[in-house]
């Protein structure tokens, strides 16, 4: 059972480390080209696709099952593999942190400022830097939780 929880922990936070590399790579560079009302309109429309039940599954699975593999005994798992699954639980969660706590209050307020008729370029001036620190400083912590647990896998 260790071992199963242990690849859907590392296939999971693959995924999402994808996902994170994704977007700082690819989708919010070519975000930054677009006038400031079109970056307002595709932001808003791209946090409201996302969050869908694949994607939930897969942002808990990132938490759920590091936490179940390192919790349900180890079938002959050594003492370094543990603290390698810890370790990728633990970088695991402060990505969660940093999401919850900074990139996911931007993407609501970045939401309700559709009925406040905001000008674009004050909306996106109050959301696209911070929320592209935010999100510098979470995708290497899953990326390292990916690293983690593929190692801890693999030994």
């Amino acid at each position: 059972m260790a071992s199963l929880l242990l690849a859907l922990a590392v296939g999971c936070t693959g995924l999402y480390a994808g996902f994170m590399l994704i977007f700082q790579t690819g989708i919010m560079p070519a975000l930054a080209r677009l006038t400031d009302a079109e970056f307002v309109v595709v932001m808003r429309r791209i946090n409201e696709a996302v969050p869908r039940a694949v994607f939930l599954l897969v942002f808990l699975g990132v938490v759920a099952f590091p936490l179940a593999a390192f919790l349900v005994p180890g079938d002959g798992r050594t003492g370094t593999q543990k603290w390698l699954v810890l370790a990728g639980l633990a970088c695991a969660v402060l990505n969660h942190v940093v999401t919850v706590g900074g990139n996911v209050p931007l993407n609501n307020a970045l939401a309700a400022s559709e009925s406040t008729g905001d000008e674009p370029s004050a909306v996106r001036a109050a959301f696209e830097r911070r929320w592209n620190g935010f999100h510098r400083v979470r995708t290497p912590l899953v990326t390292a939780a990916f690293g983690l647990l593929t190692a801890a896998a693999v030994l």
